[in-house]
């Protein structure tokens, strides 16, 4: 088969959707399928070789709390075309396919099978950019839509309010070779002192503020603790080191960016590991590479990570903002090893249901059902239009 992989964002820059896409193409790729993907890049994006086509220059669009970095070029079409018509494919994965400019564009001159993953469960990722205009295009777009895939039920759940149908729930994946138990924990950081773990790009939504007031009262009941925060960001980087010299906090490493090969690592290094976001969450990615790797879960209460976090089993849930209940819940696990390892365990056992190797197969069977459906099969009867789970 031939695939499309489509993604909006700039494919130079970290992010979940790109992430996403990357492992999807290297899973399919082993099982001998032929994939390109296509997407803005800011700089040269050598890992894929010829298999990575760059159409647009992405730029910084402030979106729902964040930064998302998208093509808003206006004269992509003919290079579109081209590519479509030279590469021929059998079907195409947009992912956020209403996000402008690159995948609402690709999805417009498209002739073939398409394939829409969402991601997002808050913000307005594409729906609403310039109404009314975008509403008109949005119905266009939305009737040449093959086959929809959620990412969760709360990715579902939002997307059903603009496209409406049936959506197969398949989840993000995780790489069970990388995140494993049998890592050694970083070099530094096996001191003896207990570990909090923050990852995440320093951004308001991540609740980074929330955890260091939480890290505070944390500190006074257990002063042999330390907070490790992993992750991209320099504004609110120095904004995050002011608040801890004010309240005079010891024992809170800012680590930045870490790469992909070292990030096991740090979570294997954790006592626990917290996940404190504030929302707009439709999955918990970090949550599972944590548990992966045994290290138990400390996290806000959402719709994203209550859908893979089982509160008492693999770790806490705690109401989002709550400085209290979150500084208990670490407290509680930090003073009792024999807890955090009886969740440990069953992370790594959760976090097999959700190796890339089985989520690749699971999309590519959807594939198949997709192309084997009207109107691309006119023998078969149409798809009921009802949420469904594969």
């Amino acid at each position: 088969m031939k695939i499309a992989l489509v993604s909006p964002y700039d494919f130079a820059y970290p992010g979940g959707v790109v992430h996403h896409i990357s492992c999807l193409e290297r899973q399919f790729t082993k099982l001998g399928h032929e994939v390109k993907v296509i997407a803005p890049a800011s700089k040269a994006v050598s890992v894929f070789g010829d298999r990575f086509i760059p159409i647009g220059k992405p730029r910084p669009v402030p979106s729902s709390g964040s930064i998302c970095r998208i093509t808003l070029s206006l004269n992509l079409g003919s290079t579109i075309k081209r590519v479509l018509a030279r590469e021929n494919f059998d079907i195409i994965h947009l992912h956020e396919p209403f996000m402008p400019m690159l995948c609402s564009a690709v999805l417009r001159f498209s002739n073939i099978a398409n394939v829409g993953t969402f991601h997002a469960c808050e913000g307005r990722p594409g729906y609403d950019f310039g109404k009314p205009i975008s509403s008109i295009m949005l119905k266009r777009r939305a009737r040449k839509l093959t086959g929809k895939i959620a990412v969760s039920r709360a990715a579902m759940e939002f997307a059903s309010k603009y496209i409406h149908g049936y959506y197969n729930i398949i989840p993000n994946g995780i790489d069970l070779g990388l995140f494993s138990p049998k890592v050694s924990p970083i070099d530094g950081f096996d001191d003896g002192k207990l570990n909090i773990l923050f990852v995440g790009r320093l951004e308001k939504r991540k609740g980074l503020s929330y955890l260091l007031k939480a890290y505070q009262l944390v500190k006074q009941e257990i002063p042999n603790s330390r907070l490790i925060v992993v992750g991209p960001g320099t504004r609110l980087r120095r904004k995050y080191e002011k608040q801890v010299k004010r309240s005079r906090l010891e024992d809170v490493v800012f680590v930045g960016y870490v790469r992909g090969s070292e990030l096991p690592r740090y979570y294997k290094a954790a006592d626990v590991f917290c996940a404190p976001a504030l929302g707009h969450e439709s999955f918990g990615i970090v949550l599972l590479e944590a548990m992966a790797v045994g290290t138990p879960v400390v996290a806000s209460n959402i719709k994203g990570y209550a859908g893979v976090l089982s509160h008492g089993a693999e770790g806490l849930l705690v109401p989002p903002k709550d400085v209290d209940a979150l500084a208990q819940a670490l407290i509680s696990l930090l003073k009792d090893e024999a807890l955090r390892q009886q969740m440990g365990s069953r992370g790594i056992i959760k976090a097999r249901d959700y190796n890339w190797g089985n989520i690749a197969k699971r999309v590519l069977r959807y594939y198949t059902r997709v192309l084997s459906e009207p109107p691309w099969n006119k023998k078969s009867p149409p798809l009921k239009a009802t949420p469904v789970l594969i």
